[in-house]
């Protein structure tokens, strides 16, 4: 069963329900959704990535997690929380909180994102040691770092690297940083 770790006022922030992967595998894991976050995943990477957020929600408390209708209960992506752990990341982030989000492609444009990073960004600085959260994404990912700049994050050019894990039109990584209100 999952536990409800943030409501809003149209979104639950949750752990994994058993349904979750046969939805994510439908409707999430898709080129269009995956096209700057490395592609579609083989169902072995997916249930990987099921089990990082697991462990970092029992270790952490936080962790990228599952984002549900509150009206239907709907799976319609992931938002939330990890420590930055990318090998090639400047050493005066790495171990920051970084946010991140991914919808299904039918919930683009409908304020989900937003409403979810939010909730999450007041999660990480009351509820966790964050001095500042950290996001990542690459400069021809225009909606991402759109975002990031809505939600009132600064890029900081001084801590963006090249990551081998991402083609090179997708690299450098670019760094948005905010800091505790």
């Amino acid at each position: 069963m999952a536990d409800i770790i943030i409501e809003t006022d149209r979104l639950i922030l949750r752990t994994q329900a058993e349904t979750d992967f046969d939805v994510w595998m439908r409707e999430i894991n898709s080129q269009r959704v995956k096209e700057y976050l490395g592609g579609i995943e083989e169902p072995h990477e997916t249930e990987a990535a099921f089990a990082r957020a697991a462990a970092s929600q029992a270790k952490e408390g936080f962790s990228f997690w599952f984002v549900a209708l509150k009206e239907t209960g709907e799976l319609i992506g992931a938002c939330g929380l990890k420590r930055l752990d990318a090998d090639t990341a400047p050493n005066e982030i790495k171990g920051n909180i970084e946010i991140g989000w991914i919808f299904g492609e039918k919930y683009w444009r409908k304020g989900y994102a937003s409403e979810a990073a939010n909730a999450s960004l007041d999660y990480a600085f009351a509820r966790t040691d964050a001095a500042r959260v950290i996001a990542l994404t690459s400069q021809s990912n225009i909606p991402s770092w759109k975002m990031m700049e809505k939600l009132g994050m600064q890029r900081r050019e001084e801590f963006e690297f090249h990551d081998p894990d991402f083609p090179a039109r997708d690299n450098p990584t670019i760094v948005y940083l905010k800091e505790k209100p």
